[in-house]
């Protein structure tokens, strides 16, 4: 079988259990997780590759890999279907040299794919993870490698000191040239933390990724291993600078927040923004949503194929939901097929995917000085019955 030559193909690291978004990933991929109405993580990633001109992307799943691999599809809803694109689900599979099975790490996970890599024969590869909300264009990182000569270029942007153990912390001289990598470092040189986007010359990291498979001591992961070693052995790695929104919604919290900086007249995150940058998903024909008159909306993003009834303020209503008369949501992200039935009450909640909050129960409560965080959840299908109380923080 042909395979065009690839000056730039990108791996999508998508394999994570995203075990700190506890119920809402019990059954689902973080990547599927879905987010801002009709969207799924996982878009945000594929339609930068597309938007950047990257039409070949491996997307390496492991965890709950099903609905996520339902969604990809053929990669038709991001352009990834026609005759030298592709978007590849590559799962764990057995090999002949039995260096197989479940992916160790982030790098072990594409040195089992380095065959799928070369058939394209690539330049440069840009790994990406499948859980971060954000818009960029890859090229123009690509485009920066390439002029400075470097071996891996890796994406980064500043963080408050407090939040700088939390990262891999890059230390750069005035032209952007790496000098030092800390993964997580208990005290920080510096607040430039890596976004986990990472350019490299395929030659470098084809060598780097078999060297480390052979390390029976390396933890196969590219902050813990690939990037000290290749920084070890005098390999050229530049910072690119990124000052653009991009959010790790691997929390409770950080997906709350992340949905509600959609919201607004100016939103934090415009994710309508320019076409040029426009996010696709895969969604089924819904008709249109409808609100009734008696209903009340405000600051609040409603999804095709929904019915407001009652009440909604400042929140995300997804695809498919159905808000009964009188109930209330306030501060709240709705999943798609989520029903709220008549009297109910949902405040800084998130409602996984076609839960259902019974007649007047009570979900969540108003923030107070010392739970200002405390983001009541539902799962997927989770039944909040009738008449009960779901307090603030709590999980079903």
């Amino acid at each position: 079988m042909y395979f065009q030559k690839k000056r730039c193909i990108a791996m999508l690291l998508a394999g994570g259990q995203g075990s700190r978004l506890k119920v809402l990933t019990e059954n689902t991929a973080k990547p599927a997780v879905p987010f801002g109405g009709k969207y799924r993580i996982i878009d945000f990633p594929l339609s930068n590759c597309v938007n950047s001109g990257i039409d070949t992307v491996g997307i390496l799943t492991q965890y709950q890999p099903l609905e996520l691999n339902e969604y990809i599809g053929n990669g038709q809803p991001w352009g990834l279907n026609k005759a030298h694109s592709r978007a590849q689900v590559l799962p764990p599979y057995e090999r002949h040299d039995k260096k197989s099975g479940w992916y160790k790490g982030t790098a072990n996970a594409i040195y089992q794919n380095i065959d799928f890599i070369e058939r394209y024969s690539p330049d440069y590869v840009v790994i990406l993870s499948g859980d971060h909300i954000y818009k960029m264009d890859y090229a123009a990182m690509v485009a920066y490698h390439e002029k400075n000569n470097a071996s891996c270029t890796i994406a980064v942007r500043t963080v408050p000191l407090k939040e700088a153990s939390r990262f891999g912390i890059l230390n750069t001289n005035p032209d952007n040239t790496i000098y030092e990598f800390e993964e997580k470092p208990k005290v920080p040189k510096s607040t430039n933390a890596s976004m986990g986007i990472y350019v490299f010359n395929w030659e470098v990291l084809r060598a780097a990724l078999i060297a480390d498979e052979e390390d029976e001591n390396s933890s196969n992961d590219f902050g813990k291993n690939i990037i000290p070693n290749l920084l070890n052995q005098g390999h050229k790695m530049m910072a690119y600078n990124f000052d653009g929104y991009w959010k790790d919604v691997g929390t409770i919290d950080s997906l709350w927040e992340a949905n509600m900086e959609l919201l607004g007249k100016e939103p934090e995150f415009d994710i309508r923004g320019d076409e040029r940058a426009k996010i696709y998903a895969r969604n089924n024909a819904l008709p249109s949503s409808y609100i009734d008159e008696n209903a009340k909306t405000v600051n609040c993003f409603i999804a095709e194929g929904s019915e407001i009834y009652g009440s909604v303020t400042h929140s995300i209503i997804s695809i498919g939901c159905t808000v009964g008369k009188g109930a209330v949501v306030e501060d709240s992200v709705v999943m798609p097929g989520v029903t709220i039935e008549p009297g109910a009450i949902v405040r800084h909640a998130i409602l996984g995917e076609n839960s259902r909050v019974g007649r007047n129960a009570v979900v969540g409560g108003a923030f107070g000085p010392k739970d200002k965080k405390k983001i009541s959840v539902t799962s997927k299908g989770a039944v909040v019955e009738a008449n009960t109380v779901l307090a603030p923080g709590e999980m079903l």
